[in-house]
């Protein structure tokens, strides 16, 4: 290499000529001996620019940093001065300062005749001498030869180079023209399926099998990655995602460079288990939802989810296999779990206490609580006298065999909300949660809670011009982030959780503040590059419950995985211990995730808070003037019959009829009032939704 580059070192400075014809200086900040080039760098207007350029141009605006080779002197060239030589032109020098006239002749002896042996002749004046010719000097020709070997040497290194250039552009075009045989290049991104296949063929893949132990975690983060579907196979769309070993998640993301070209960032996550796109629902479930249905029997609670962009296999996990749109609910993690419910129920340590097996299954959709098993009625959460949330109205289905659960999950899909999203053309609305509980002479021993939630891509839709679907993507988005911390909340015995502010970590609230409770989450996600940032999305809110490291080597050949788990904490014990249980948790959750809630999402937030509160009791209220109203008819009703009498009570009547009118005042006045207020509250939130900055910058 120090031959071809000469005496470019990192480090050096050379010449540079931009596109534009700009001449410069630039640093020398790596040398490439595969394409013969070097990469320099240069400050321009505060900002570090850079390029790559090959050694031709270096060497032709830079030839003292070109190759120095030894090489013989050609015949043109005359041979360096000798000390003897420059002696010899002196003394030439000195003599033709003695020259004899041109009328002298010489003798035969071709020496001078002394000027003592002249015959006398008339004075001539002497010609001027030539004026002296200004000899180099031994350095200066030693140096003038060794410009002239060193331009030689440049010219040669070209021709090299430009030989080099050639053969590899030839060797290039068949390496095309061979991938060009072995792959479709009609494939729209053939050139990211290359450097996907060179990269996958480096890694050591060990998958999950059902051979691995099942290890027991109270808060278990796992992936599941779904196969193409055939809209993305039509499409020709490429698989980004690598699940070389069962802990491990890798996504390929493409990304292009200031000069157009394109190549892979691949990011690693690491989770407790991950399950590439061959692992069935039996499959899932036995490393996920399985190691839970324990745990209720052991009256503990337990909450499996599954979260992930729409699309991505949600539903299929949690609610069984689709057969166009069939869906087999036999297959889903929900008849899975009720499966080994009934089995566990039959063990003679279990049979002994009897317990009776109930199911619910309710939807949580934009900050209200339906109930799938009744026709959708609306249910309110509420706390009771022992701050226990309940939700009033629900109703509890006994169930006893697997096929009853099945027909409730029927039942309950059926009424599920879903619609349009500016990400999806269906997507789930709402989050579905259907729980087992086991009940032992009436009071609750153990609940399961199974939620499919809704699509982490409609958390984007807060800033829609549509009220209801800003509505929607607040209440998603919030209550994902609530999920999210009070999960790491119960994981690291945090004294306070922030439950209330969701409506769905409201209702899921013995499940996080419990002694024995126990939480799996199924991230989802979809392999298709064109889903590549919702994948990350996905992967890194999985990532932000637990933070598992990953050892760069252990996806590699011959790599060993490192189990290491960081305990990360946004908010130290001191402060979380002087959190008031009054504070506000929603500004709380707002605090704790700066990188994703804005100042401004926050008012937004909060807006719509006290919009749905100020809604529910708007109304409440209205019902209840509803029912007034009705008395009121019939008191009416009773006073004008007095009326009919042919002696009533004038007095009387007056008197009754000014009391029911300043009743019907009072309290519909109240009602305006509280209607002129919950306007006022809906201009706010249109308001707050214009100015909505979704993600604070981050510093940089």
């Amino acid at each position: 290499m120090a031959s071809t580059f000469g005496k470019i070192v990192v480090g050096t400075y050379v010449e540079i000529k931009r596109s534009d014809g700009r001449i410069h200086q630039a640093m020398v900040t790596s040398m490439n001996e595969d394409n013969e080039s070097v990469t320099v760098e240069w400050i321009e207007n505060g900002d570090t620019k850079g390029k790559e350029i090959d050694l031709e141009s270096i060497f032709a605006l830079n030839p003292d940093v070109s190759p120095d080779e030894e090489i013989a002197p050609s015949p043109e060239t005359p041979p360096p001065p000798t000390p003897t030589s420059v002696k010899v032109s002196k003394i030439a020098k000195n003599r033709r300062t003695i020259a004899p006239p041109k009328n002298d002749t010489p003798s035969k002896d071709n020496r001078a005749i002394p000027i003592r042996a002249r015959p006398l002749q008339p004075q001539q004046p002497e010609p001027a001498p030539p004026p002296p010719v200004q000899q180099p000097t031994q350095f200066q020709t030693q140096q003038q030869q060794q410009n002239a070997r060193r331009k030689s040497n440049c010219v040669k290194e070209v021709e090299k180079l430009q030989e080099k250039r050639e053969r590899r552009r030839l060797q290039q075009q068949e390496l095309r023209e061979k991938r060009a045989q072995e792959v479709d290049t009609t494939v729209p991104n053939y050139e990211i399926l290359y450097m996907i296949r060179d990269f996958r063929a480096s890694l050591d893949y060990r998958p999950l099998t059902t051979a691995d132990v099942i290890e027991e975690h109270r808060i278990c983060v796992c992936v599941r990655k779904r196969p193409l579907n055939k809209k993305e196979l039509t499409m020709k769309d490429l698989d980004v995602i690598t699940i070389p070993s069962k802990d491990v998640v890798m996504v390929h993301e493409p990304k292009q460079k200031v000069d157009l070209t394109r190549y892979l960032e691949n990011q690693t996550f690491r989770f407790d288990y991950a399950f590439d796109d061959s692992s069935s629902n039996e499959m899932v479930y036995r490393f996920t939802a399985r190691p839970l249905v324990e745990t209720i029997f052991e009256r503990g609670m337990a909450t499996c989810f599954a979260y992930g962009q729409t699309g991505s296999g949600k539903t299929h996990t949690m609610g069984g296999d689709f057969s166009g749109k069939n869906q087999d609910c036999s297959k889903g993690i929900y008849a899975l779990a009720a499966r080994d419910v009934f089995l566990m129920l039959k063990k003679p340590n279990y049979k002994k206490l009897e317990l009776q097996v109930y199911a619910t299954f309710f939807e949580i959709y934009s900050g209200k609580v339906f109930d799938l098993l009744n026709c959708k009625a609306k249910l309110r959460v509420l706390e009771d006298g022992k701050q226990q949330v309940q939700v009033v109205g629900l109703q509890e289905k006994q169930v006893k065999c697997t096929e009853d659960v099945l027909k409730l999950i029927e039942v309950g899909n059926s009424c599920r909300t879903s619609g349009q999203t500016s990400a999806n053309a269906h997507s789930s609305r709402s989050h579905a949660v259907f729980q087992i509980i086991l009940r032992k002479k009436g009071k609750m021993h153990g609940k399961f809670s199974l939620i499919d939630l809704a699509g982490n891509e409609r958390g984007a839709d807060t800033s829609s011009a549509d009220r209801q679907t800003r509505l929607e993507g607040a209440e998603i988005n919030k209550s994902l982030l609530a999920l999210k911390e009070c999960i790491r909340a119960l994981g690291r015995n945090k004294p306070h959780t922030p439950f209330r502010a969701s409506k769905l970590t409201q209702v899921l609230r013995d499940s996080f503040i419990g002694e024995n409770s126990r939480t799996c989450m199924i991230a989802t996600i979809s392999p298709g590059m064109t889903s590549c940032e919702n994948t990350l999305n996905t992967l890194r809110y999985a990532n932000r419950v637990k933070e598992l490291t990953v050892d760069p080597n252990q996806v590699m050949e011959g790599g060993r995985a490192n189990n290491h788990a960081v305990n990360q904490l946004d908010v130290s014990d001191e402060e979380w211990l002087s959190i008031s249980p009054q504070r506000d948790d929603l500004k709380l959750l707002c605090e704790q995730n700066e990188e994703e809630v804005s100042p401004q999402l926050f008012t937004f937030h909060e807006a719509v808070s006290q919009l749905v509160e100020m809604e529910e009791q708007v109304l409440e209220d209205h019902r209840a003037v509803f029912q007034e109203s009705i008395r009121w008819l019939e008191d009416e009703k009773v006073l004008l019959e007095m009326t009919e009498e042919v002696d009533y009570d004038v007095e009387s009547y007056a008197t009754q009829l000014e009391q029911i009118l300043d009743q019907k005042i009072d309290i519909l006045t109240e009602l305006r009032d509280k209607v002129k207020s919950f306007r006022s509250t809906l201009q706010e939130e249109e308001q707050a939704s214009k100015q909505i900055n979704p993600k604070r910058p981050r510093a940089l």
